[in-house]
């Protein structure tokens, strides 16, 4: 028997997305969903339902099933967040909010720049930074904010280095960066876009952008022979920039918070460096920053006893995701000796994120040299009073007071 139409009748469902009580947890409310099994029901803020999909299985299966879209300007797209609603309507996100064969078009255009072989090649580059960083912070006594000293910096440069922003001009273009991902109003943040797009638009139609970066090649293989044009261009170079800010900003930032608070698991990364790059993975799992992928159903879809209908919408929590107790042994414990294998905090399928590469290579640098050049690293404040950002679809810290 499949479950079709009879969430109508049933008690009111959570309202999605919800505050995590513990900022490396998931909100106590999606365990209990996943307690009664893969696939649940949850509602919005408009009080529309969506399907919960929270089963590792169902969720690499549904991930990877075509006849769920992730075109946001598709009518009966979920809309998650009230802020979002507008922008859906008129702001293009090219890459992760289209469908093929639109995303593959766009995904071949880019995907060399994030191959392992230019990650690979980027490694020094991210290395030098990192250590300029530290540099910084050393010096300037025993005591730094590590979110504004260290973990935005890093992204910031790294993908100022990959799209080819000149040198020159990096100071604006992070400052603009912080201001587009603060915690300001939504005027603010607008602003803050619209002056990077046309910043990104004038590196384009200047011929400003570094030769060998991404913007320059692209513009010069692409724009050429009709394969893009200067919006999607500058389009795609802000959500590159957005994607590899935040998430990685924030990877760094919560994942020193959590292996402060486990000393154990600490110890273990300092008495074993090879640890590190499945220390990554096991954060990636753990952290489960981006905590909530949104689709729509195209088709009616069966899964796991359930019909999901054609204009159904479907979340996908990261957080519960990876903790599914069939595929990791002691799900909840952060666990640095852990084989991570096969977490969705990357998503999976065709839109698995394309800089992936480049966010393992960005944190196994970072983790590394804070733990090998800062060995005494300590909080500098009570945990209770690190400041958290809360619950939306991403998760971080707005601050991370540290001391050595």
């Amino acid at each position: 028997m499949t479950v079709t139409d009879s969430h109508r009748s049933a008690p009111a469902t959570p309202v999605f997305p919800q505050d995590r009580t513990c900022p490396y947890d998931p909100p106590p409310a999606y365990p209990e969903l996943a307690a009664q099994g893969p696939l649940s029901r949850m509602s919005l803020y408009d009080g529309r339902e969506v399907w919960f999909v929270t089963g590792h299985a169902e969720a690499r299966a549904l991930l990877a099933d075509p006849r769920l879209s992730s075109d946001r300007h598709r009518p009966e797209f979920p809309v998650v967040l009230p802020a979002a609603e507008k922008q859906a309507e008129t702001d293009p996100v090219p890459l992760v909010s289209v469908d093929d064969p639109e995303h593959a078009r766009q995904r071949r255009m880019l995907i060399r720049y994030f191959s392992h072989k230019r990650i690979t090649a980027l490694r020094p580059f991210i290395q030098s930074t990192v250590d300029r960083l530290i540099d910084a912070m050393l010096a300037a006594g025993n005591e730094a904010e590590l979110v504004s000293a260290f973990a935005l910096p890093v992204p910031s440069m790294v993908i100022c280095e990959l799209l080819g922003v000149p040198y020159a001009d990096h100071d604006f273009f992070e400052g603009c960066s912080r201001r587009l991902l603060s915690a300001g109003t939504s005027d603010e943040v607008i602003a803050a876009r619209d002056e990077l797009l046309d910043y990104l638009g004038g590196l384009v139609d200047e011929g400003r952008a570094a030769e060998g970066g991404l913007l320059a090649e692209v513009a010069a293989e692409h724009i050429a022979t009709g394969g893009t044009d200067r919006e999607e261009l500058r389009n795609i170079a802000l959500i590159l920039l957005v994607a590899g800010h935040e998430t990685t900003a924030n990877m760094i930032s919560l994942g020193t918070y959590v292996l402060l608070r486990h000393p154990e698991q600490l110890a273990a990364l300092r008495a074993d460096p090879a640890l590190l790059p499945g220390a990554v993975e096991e954060l990636l799992r753990h952290l489960s920053i981006a905590d909530g992928m949104v689709r729509l159903a195209t088709e009616d879809i069966e899964i796991a006893g359930h019909t999901i209908r054609a204009g159904e919408g479907v979340l996908f929590p990261t957080s519960v995701i990876n903790r599914d107790a069939t595929v990791y042994e002691d799900p909840d414990r952060l666990d640095v000796r852990r084989t991570a294998r096969h977490h969705v905090a990357f998503g999976h399928g065709v839109h698995q994120c394309l800089g992936q590469n480049l966010a393992r290579a960005e944190m196994e640098i970072a983790f590394s040299a804070l733990l090998t050049r800062i060995p005494g690293l300590r909080l500098a404040v009570a945990p209770e009073e690190v400041s958290f950002k809360p619950g939306t679809t991403i998760q971080g810290l707005y601050t991370l007071p540290v001391a050595w």
